[in-house]
């Protein structure tokens, strides 16, 4: 018999609110954390308002010695884990030390610690040419620290699809937990609200350049011009269902489908490959699409990339055929963290009986059939569908079930 693989602690950290139950709140309430960017002077660059996670102090969380050996975003996933492992109520001891790992995603942190550590060569010489080395060794490290901080001497691994990868990184951990393992501590915290981080995603020109908070993030709508950087994300606690029903633990939900697909190279005149990842992952859950209460939308801003998503999910479900959100619209973009906040929103709501609502207001552009939640509405939810696409083709699909 196939292991099943349960949810059982949330540790959040988002641009709106500091652990889930804040954040939560705010959600519901529509407060947004998209703001002017404070970290650095953002007056020469395009784009100036990101989510930025303004209000915690590292300092009553994280002994100093972990303060000075690494870097934001480490530090905001150590702080998520302990959330995580303290919320699943375990006693790590009690697990045998091979089958307790970590299997997380990261995307843009590492430009954060890169811009420190360039500033670092800048500065002392071109002797210290490890700056790039340490680029490009960040995202192991992110893993690692969590899994010395925690004491996870199981399978470990850390995984990089860009927006997808929060997704991705908890279908590793179901995996892991069908190989054998009792707990993985995984998901995904992500941000780089830094010069060197906002030049690369400038590049991309996929960001919006809008100067008024309410008005710069608006997924589906007609004035969509792209999305809001920000940082954050979720790691959960997961574990193999039977483990967590014997020692009595409060489960949130199960990870019960999940597909992952990459589009075709521009040109090749086939289609995208959002839908196909949508209805491998609900087969994978043995579901139909009539079973799936709300879809948690990727909604990447983009007009092109809005309508993609929109008549893949039209397709699946019909027009006006399931309840759609983005809470993300209050949080910004969080690279490889906002996949995984999107499957912890997904839960609380199946905890609470509440559809989260979409910040954004108004007309949907032409041709968009979504029932898209714009205000918190009342829910027996059971069953959630969490998407992501990741920049490049990445196509991740996961489905999340009430136990």
């Amino acid at each position: 018999m196939t292991a099943s693989a349960v949810i059982t602690g949330i540790g959040a950290l988002a641009p709106n609110g500091i652990g889930i139950e804040e954040y939560w709140s705010a959600v519901l309430h529509r407060r947004s954390g998209i703001r002017r960017i404070t970290r650095f002077d953002p007056a020469g660059y395009p784009v100036r308002l990101g989510g930025a996670i303004d209000d915690l102090d590292e300092t009553k969380h994280l002994p100093s010695r972990l303060l000075r050996q690494t870097d934001r975003t480490t530090q905001l996933a150590l702080i998520a884990a302990e959330w995580a492992v303290a919320d699943a109520a375990i006693d790590l001891e009690t697990v045998p030390a091979l089958r307790r790992g970590v299997v997380t995603a990261n995307t843009a942190g590492g430009f954060e610690f890169g811009q420190r550590e360039l500033e670092n060569l800048w500065s002392k010489g071109a002797q210290h040419v490890s700056a790039y080395q340490s680029f490009a060794w960040f995202y192991a490290v992110n893993t690692g620290q969590i899994a010395i901080h925690q004491g996870m001497r199981g399978s470990s691994g850390v995984l990089v699809s860009d927006h997808a990868g929060g997704l991705d990184a908890l279908a590793q951990a179901r995996r892991t937990i069908r190989r054998g393992a009792q707990c993985v501590i995984s998901g995904g915290v992500d941000g780089s609200l830094c010069p060197w981080g906002w030049a690369n995603q400038l590049a991309r020109g996929e960001m919006s350049e809008a100067e008024d908070p309410d008005r710069s993030y608006l997924p589906f709508q007609p004035n969509a011009s792209g999305y809001i950087a920000g940082e954050g994300g979720a790691i959960l606690f997961v574990e193999d269902d039977e483990a967590a029903r014997a020692r009595g633990a409060r489960r949130y939900g199960e990870i019960a489908g999940f597909a992952h697909t990459f589009d075709p190279a521009p040109g090749l005149g086939r289609p995208p490959a959002l839908r196909r990842a949508v209805e491998l992952a609900l087969a994978d859950a043995q579901i139909g699409a009539g079973e799936v209460d709300v879809v948690f939308a990727d909604a990447s801003g983009l007009r092109e990339q809005d309508r993609v998503e929109a008549d893949a999910i039209t397709d699946v479900f019909g027009a006006h055929g399931v309840p759609v959100t983005a809470p993300k619209t209050m949080t910004g973009r969080l690279g490889a963290g906002g996949a995984a906040l999107d499957v912890a929103t997904a839960l609380l709501a199946m905890r609470d009986g509440t559809i989260p609502p979409t910040s954004a207001s108004g007309d949907l552009a032409p041709g968009i059939d979504l029932d898209l939640v714009t205000s918190a509405r009342p829910a027996n939810v059971r069953t959630a569908l969490v998407l992501a696409r990741g920049y490049g083709g990445f196509n991740s699909a996961m489905v999340v079930k009430a136990l």
